[in-house]
């Protein structure tokens, strides 16, 4: 018990009444001791003030960044389909002003179906939609063909050998497989 005790550890030690009293009655280097651990103190304050100040910052910066993204993702979803839909609009003149033809040949029909087809796939390009069309031999994949039959033919069995819809692609994205015929194993 007397171990917890400084008086009855330290006969010096005498109780002291204030705080003052204390500092009084201590060594010089406790006194140094003192002052820098105070020192020291002080400075760690300052230094977590800061960091809590930068924290708060950073955090704050985080909000504005993530808050300013969602915009220009609600934004980029609001207004994605602007541009196709400009694109599209020379396609749809077009079809109307053949509409409004009473006297059309056939040849005329056809040539103003053929340069609508070449706005509309010209529009469609520029939006990065891109059919996709295998070619008679082309190896089938059916990431992007669909195989509507086998049917017996001179290639290697799995290969395309008619294309009965082109597929369309967007940025690497099938939105539709081609539908394809598909040579049948010998």
């Amino acid at each position: 018990m007397s171990e917890n005790n400084p008086t009855l550890n330290n006969p010096s030690a005498t109780s002291f009444q204030s705080t003052e009293d204390m500092v009084a009655a201590q060594s010089p280097y406790e006194v140094d001791a003192l002052a820098r651990a105070q020192a020291d103190l002080a400075d760690l304050q300052a230094k977590s003030a800061d960091l809590a100040d930068q924290y708060l910052r950073a955090k704050a910066e985080a909000d504005n960044a993530r808050r300013r993204a969602e915009e220009e993702i609600s934004k980029a979803r609001k207004f994605a389909v602007e541009s196709f839909a400009e694109s599209l609009l020379p396609v749809a003149d077009s079809l109307e002003a053949g509409l409004i033809l009473k006297d059309a040949s056939a040849e005329q029909i056809r040539e103003g179906a053929q340069a609508t087809l070449r706005q509309l796939l010209a529009a469609l390009e520029r939006n990065k939609v891109v059919p996709i069309d295998p070619p008679a031999g082309h190896k089938f994949d059916p990431h992007y063909h669909q195989a509507m039959s086998m049917v017996p033919s001179e290639l290697e069995a799995n290969m395309v050998v008619t294309v009965l819809q082109k597929g369309y692609s967007i940025a690497d994205r099938v939105l539709r497989p081609a539908l394809v015929t598909v040579a049948a194993p010998k």
